[in-house]
């Protein structure tokens, strides 16, 4: 039964979501995440950038709301982005033995995240991450060029990489937090890169990653952040992959 099951984990997981200019999103993700975890232990911690949209005003509402213990805000000075640097300061906050990063924007579904914890659950894997590559996994909202550039991207780093994953660029996983700790110590890159490169660190490690099917959904509020130079640093990180790992 799976209620038994879900009521008999003791873990807490700790969910990580950096922000920069997401009070359209922020609210309905945390109101997503509650309903979805009902009988989970767990707690969202907040890392905004600075946004100068009143994010952090939001959020200070959502504590109020749900109690300080379940939502932490943690503001940085300015947009820092994504990379090494920013998941070691995450983690001193991190109270969890697990930690789903995922994004502000709602293309990463809180509907997803029963089902990471019952597959890590299942197979006791230290990594799970969503895949829009596999049967019943997909992408709604991308014009084809997108779909095309993110497929590219993806076939060209299968070739590459060989990481026995699907699914490379996504950034919607679970870890275990002492194997997280572990792969973010070996990498190097920044941004978009940055998830890759955990991925196949985490592989080149020989750690037991499982993969669940998603579908990804371009974002519903704000403007998206992919553009023609994280593309070059996506071919630059890729190279950067071959030589390195």
């Amino acid at each position: 039964n799976n209620m038994e099951e879900t009521n008999k984990n003791k873990n807490k997981y700790s969910i990580i979501i950096p922000t920069y200019n997401e009070r359209l999103n922020i609210a309905l993700i945390v109101y997503l995440i509650f309903k979805h975890l009902r009988d989970v232990d767990f707690e969202i911690i907040v890392v905004d950038d600075g946004s100068p949209d009143g994010t952090q005003e939001v959020v200070k509402q959502l504590q109020q709301l749900y109690g300080e213990d379940r939502i932490l805000l943690r503001p940085r000075p300015k947009k820092l982005g994504l990379g090494m640097n920013c998941l070691h300061s995450w983690f001193e906050h991190a109270s969890g033995s697990f930690v789903v990063i995922m994004d502000a924007d709602l293309s990463h579904h809180p509907k997803y995240l029963p089902s990471f914890i019952k597959k890590q659950l299942e197979t006791g894997a230290s990594i799970v991450t969503g895949t829009r590559y596999v049967r019943s996994g997909g992408v709604h909202g991308w014009n084809l060029m997108r779909k095309l550039t993110s497929r590219g991207a993806n076939v060209l780093a299968q070739t590459l990489l060989w990481p026995g994953v699907s699914d490379l660029t996504g950034s919607f996983r679970l870890y275990k937090k002492s194997v997280l700790e572990d792969v973010i110590s070996s990498c190097v890159s920044k941004g978009y890169v940055f998830q890759m490169e955990m991925i196949v660190r985490a592989c080149r490690k020989g750690y037991h990653i499982e993969e669940v099917p998603i579908t990804f959904v371009d974002r519903v509020f704000g403007s998206s952040k992919l553009g023609g130079s994280e593309i070059v640093e996506y071919l630059k990180g890729l190279l950067y992959l071959l030589i390195t790992t």
